[in-house]
C-alpha cells in the first residue's frame, strides 16, 4: 500500500460513504479514517470522536482561522472539516489515510496536495440516491431537497477525481477502493 499519499473518497451526500468506512474499519483496519468535525447535530448511532467529532460553530470557527483544517466547508446548512495535524502525523508515520469528504473539501484537498488519490463515490442510479437519502428518516423534507440539489451538482463534477467506483454493493465497492489505494 503507497502510505504516504492521502486517498480522498468523496460524492454526493447518501451515495454510501460513511458505510464504505465502517466496512473498512473492520475489514482493512490497516487504513487509517481521518475523523473529520462537524457542526451538524450527532446523529443516533454515532459515536463522537468516532464517527466525527462534533463541536460548535464558534469551534470550528477558531479551528479555521488556526489553519488547523486541511479542509473545511458548508455542505446543507452546516460546517465539516478534517483536522490537519492527525492526517500529516499518520502520512508521516508511512500510515495509508483516508478521508470522506465532500466534492467542494476534496477539491480543496486538491490544491493543497496535489498527489493525493481522489476517488468518486457514484450511486447507481438517481433514484436510488434519493432513495438512500429519503430512507435515512434523520433529515426534514427541506434537508433533503438541498442535499438531492447538491448532488445534481456533485454528480457533474464526477471528471474531477482520479478514478470513480459505483456502489452498487458495500463490499464490491470498498475491495474496490482498497485496490486502488494499493495500486496508487
Amino acid at each position: 500500500m503507497t502510505a504516504d499519499r492521502l486517498t480522498v473518497l468523496s460524492g454526493p451526500a447518501g451515495v454510501g460513504k460513511s458505510t464504505i468506512v465502517a466496512y473498512l474499519r473492520e475489514h482493512h483496519p490497516d487504513i487509517s479514517h481521518s475523523v473529520s468535525v462537524t457542526t451538524r447535530p450527532q446523529r443516533a448511532g454515532e459515536v463522537d470522536g468516532v464517527d466525527r467529532h462534533f463541536v460548535n460553530g464558534e469551534t470550528f470557527a477558531e479551528m479555521v482561522e488556526k489553519n488547523a483544517l486541511l479542509e473545511h466547508a458548508q455542505y446543507a446548512g452546516h460546517w465539516y472539516g478534517t483536522p490537519r495535524h492527525p492526517v500529516e502525523r499518520l502520512l508521516e508515520a508511512g500510515v495509508p489515510v483516508l478521508l470522506e469528504i465532500e466534492v467542494q473539501g476534496a477539491r480543496q484537498v486538491r490544491r493543497q496536495m496535489p498527489d493525493a488519490l481522489l476517488v468518486f463515490l457514484k450511486p447507481p442510479s438517481w433514484e436510488e440516491l434519493e432513495r438512500r437519502l429519503r430512507s435515512r428518516g434523520t433529515e426534514s423534507a427541506d434537508v433533503i431537497a438541498a442535499r438531492l440539489a447538491t448532488a445534481q451538482i456533485e454528480l457533474a463534477a464526477e471528471d474531477e477525481f482520479d478514478a470513480t467506483i459505483v456502489n452498487t454493493s458495500v463490499t464490491e465497492a470498498a475491495e474496490a477502493l482498497v485496490t486502488l489505494m494499493r495500486g496508487a
